[in-house]
């Protein structure tokens, strides 16, 4: 089996080798320049020390993830002298392989490895991680073996191109991080009706599960609800009208948002253009 290192004990790279372990993969070494960061890691997985630097990793495995944060990604792989048929790889979600430049010339494989999930801790990454999709960025042979890797976590695996990178991770932001300020947005207007952050999520969670089950199970367009995909424009102005008095620094998102709704339910058939146009007049014009 491939031995594999890791440059960075972050909360990515501790994730991966833990379940990369669990499935067979001997992660030999990590090397961070945190001490403490690298043996935990090394205490989570079986067989795994605690290297000097990164060169004694490059020296030890096949296979090393750079698992750094990502502004440090090309400084840490100009740091080791790579040999001919070694592999690293990054995890970053926005970088291209460019970054490992030092590496290909020395003539080593490189690759991108992101796993298309949120990393809030190592306990709740590791939980996350198995299932979720991984964008590679590589050629063969390190392709294959990165895909193994996928699949291994019982993940899917699609292949990007360097220049695909970084909207790809724009649409990950938009998915992830975003969610969490549309949420954010929603219980600070539950706080005008005095229901404090901390009630009003818990309220909230179940209608976000059913309309990610409902994305996920009769997909967009048709999953689209409310009143845009009603052509409700009484009660877009109601809502308009309430946020201009209440909550003015919602009102441009929730405009721009509706903007952005309307080809959606024009496209899942339950309005037709000339309510699509009242529609868009409406929230431009308010």
């Amino acid at each position: 089996m491939l031995e594999i290192g890791f440059i960075g004990a972050g909360t990515v790279g501790t994730a991966l080798a833990v379940l990369l372990s669990r499935k067979g993969y001997r992660v030999a070494a990590v090397y961070s320049r945190s001490r403490a960061s690298a043996a935990r890691l090394a205490g989570k997985v079986s067989g795994c020390r605690v290297a000097a630097s990164g060169q004694e990793v490059a020296d030890n495995a096949g296979l090393v993830f750079i698992t750094t944060p990502d502004g440090a990604i090309g400084t840490a792989a100009s740091q080791v002298a790579w040999r001919p048929g070694n592999s690293v790889v990054h995890c970053s979600g926005a970088d291209s392989t460019a970054i490992l430049e030092p590496a290909r010339r020395a003539g080593a494989h490189v690759g991108g490895f992101h796993p298309l999930q949120t990393f809030a801790s190592v306990e709740r990454a590791v939980e996350n991680i198995p299932g979720s999709t991984f964008a590679i960025e590589a050629e063969e042979p390190l392709l294959s073996t990165l895909r193994d890797m996928a699949a291994a976590l019982g993940g899917r695996s699609i292949r990007l191109k360097a220049e695909d990178k970084v909207l790809y991770h724009a649409s990950a932001v938009f998915a992830s991080n975003y969610l969490v300020t549309l949420v954010k947005m929603a219980t600070d207007l539950w706080q005008t009706f005095s229901i404090p952050t901390d009630q009003a999520i818990p309220a909230l969670i179940p209608l976000i599960r059913g309309t990610l089950h409902n994305i996920e199970t009769i997909g967009i367009p048709d999953c689209l609800t409310g009143p845009i995909a009603r052509g409700d424009t009484g009660t877009i102005d109601k809502h308009l009208e309430a946020l201009r008095d209440k909550a003015p620094q919602l009102l441009f998102p929730y405009k721009e948002l509706g903007l952005q709704t309307i080809p959606i339910a024009v496209a899942k058939g339950r309005i037709t253009r000339e309510q699509a146009k009242a529609l868009e007049i409406d929230l431009k014009a308010n």
